[in-house]
């Protein structure tokens, strides 16, 4: 196990390293000098030769290199000229409502599979039918269209909940309904094909000869042995859950780093840009370390080989 533990860690880290590595080469191979590229629109005496002192310009490309991943390695992203603060703080400030949005949205999303996945699989073809057709609406529906609705129907109409901002637990229902969904439909579809391959196995003859309920038959020994295709779309659905917080915190209002990217990138501010990409690479190469050490646990035959 601890074979295991080491190898995706040491895979996970040489991810990371070379994340950072071409973010470095990116840099550099944009056109005009790195200097004008982190300043931005910014143009005031002094600028330039700041940023070049700060981020070692003058030095060989080796040693900016060494530096650069030093740097990042510390947490330190450099200083973001448009807003006059280290990058590290302006990303820090808003990360957790990003994370608080994309983690319900998980949650949401994993239980409208679970549940319909159970019930469903196995069944009828109606039932089947109905499912999947629910199921492909969702996951063919764009999420700032699903928002939309919601916000039509939940806050314009019946005023259940606010329109935008974050300011109590009934400003995060609807974004996190509207980015659930999608997820859950294709969750859900993965979900219930991977149950009715396990239904077919002897073992579920066994265990309900021994006279365990259908209900408990599928979570306690259905669902477990289903769980693995699903934890193979973990690095997918994180990505798709990130990627599509940054669309929903722009319908909804919320902050978030949605919202700090996208004035980024409007005002032509590098180094946040530049620190979102790489904090989003990071994160995703995290999952899936801990994504592929979770699959030893669910399937002890990948422990013993």
């Amino acid at each position: 196990m601890w074979r295991l533990v080491i190898s995706r860690l040491g895979a996970g880290l040489l991810v990371a390293w070379g994340s950072a590595t071409a973010a470095f080469l990116a840099l550099h191979a944009l056109p005009g000098r790195v200097e004008d590229i982190l300043a931005g629109d910014l143009d005031y005496p002094g600028l330039r030769e700041a940023i070049a002192a700060e981020w070692g310009l003058d030095r060989p490309l080796w040693e900016q290199y060494l530096g650069f991943l030093a740097r990042i390695a510390s947490g330190d992203f450099g200083t973001s000229y448009e807003l006059r603060q280290p990058v590290a703080r302006v990303v820090l400030a808003q990360l957790w409502p990003t994370v608080e949005l994309a983690l319900a949205a998980g949650v949401l999303a994993l239980l409208f599979a679970v549940v319909v996945a159970t019930l469903t699989s196995g069944r009828g073809r109606i039932a089947r039918a109905a499912a999947s057709t629910l199921e492909l609406v969702f996951a063919s529906t764009p999420v700032f269209w699903l928002g939309i609705l919601l916000l039509m129907a939940f806050s314009f109409t019946l005023r259940w909940f606010p329109v935008s901002g974050a300011a109590d637990w009934r400003a995060l229902v609807l974004p996190a309904t509207a980015l659930a969904l999608p997820t859950a439909g294709l969750l859900a579809q993965v979900l219930r094909e991977a149950m009715e391959r396990a239904l077919e196995q002897p073992f579920v003859v066994t265990v309900r000869a021994r006279g365990l309920g259908e209900l408990r038959l599928r979570l306690r020994h259905v669902l477990r042995h289903a769980a693995l295709p699903v934890v193979t779309l973990g690095g997918w659905i994180i990505g798709g859950l990130l990627g599509g917080a940054v669309i929903t915190e722009k319908v909804f209002g919320r902050p978030g780093l949605g919202t700090v990217t996208l004035n980024a990138v409007l005002s032509q501010d590098a180094p946040v840009v530049l620190a979102v990409v790489l904090l989003a690479a990071f994160i995703h190469v995290a999952a899936s370390t801990l994504l592929d050490l979770l699959y030893a646990l669910i399937d002890p035959r990948l422990k013993a080989s």
